[in-house]
């Protein structure tokens, strides 16, 4: 099938519905965190921030396990989509900073439920430093339950304001873009079918306000 959308966040929502159109981590999904829309952008709900996020690369963690709370705010739209799916997305960020890891994420046939959020999730930092990075994940279904498809690390995977990140999926090969430039790719075959969507990630503190999308469109096929 084919379906498209796209929107420039004209509401007001403390969880982004635009009518009905979308479920939110913690209002459909209760264990993650909702998306909120205001003043024409999009941006991730304050999360628990109970439990630390904690990885290598931080140097404040000694496993290979990455640590936290993830109930990272998350959106996919409603109903049925093609499975063939291409997700556009303007960036926000101010003051981006190396204290929190501040993400701008595209998700790729993806489905919440109560207790339940799966899919493929395509991200980037917003830091244009050495500490920027694009990942791919592969969200199992349970909260904290994902698994790192591929990562890579440096200022050329970071994200600024006004940047445009796309992530596609076309069969089993999941790709990200930085402004029209592959930039990361991944193979999976767990998820054949699902919605696209956007989040961000969890324990950002009020900085939460700082990074999002102004703009977001998806085409999807079969």
């Amino acid at each position: 099938m084919e379906r498209s959308y796209r929107t420039s966040f004209e509401l007001d929502e403390p969880a982004i519905s635009e009518g009905g159109l979308w479920l939110n981590g913690k209002k459909d999904g209760i264990d993650w965190a909702d998306v909120i829309t205001k003043g024409g952008r999009a941006y991730g709900s304050v999360t628990r921030m109970a439990v630390a996020e904690r990885r290598v690369e931080q140097g404040n963690l000694e496993g290979s396990l990455p640590e936290g709370d993830y109930d990272d705010p998350t959106a996919v739209l409603s109903g049925a989509w093609g499975k063939n799916q291409h997700a556009k997305g303007t960036v926000f960020s101010k003051s981006p900073t190396a204290e929190y890891f501040q993400e701008v994420e595209l998700r790729l046939r993806s489905a919440i439920a109560p207790n339940l959020c799966t899919g493929y999730e395509v991200f980037f930092r917003c830091l244009k430093t050495d500490e920027g990075y694009a990942e791919i994940v592969r969200w199992n279904g349970k909260v904290g339950d994902f698994t790192s498809l591929t990562k890579l690390i440096g200022a050329q995977y970071g994200v600024k304001d006004g940047d445009v990140i796309e992530a596609t999926i076309h069969g089993n090969v999941i790709k990200g873009f930085i402004n029209g430039v592959e930039v990361i790719s991944a193979t999976d075959d767990v998820f054949g079918s699902g919605s696209p969507g956007i989040g961000f990630n969890f324990f950002v503190g009020n900085t939460n306000l700082d990074h999002g999308f102004t703009y977001f469109e998806v085409d999807t096929s079969d």
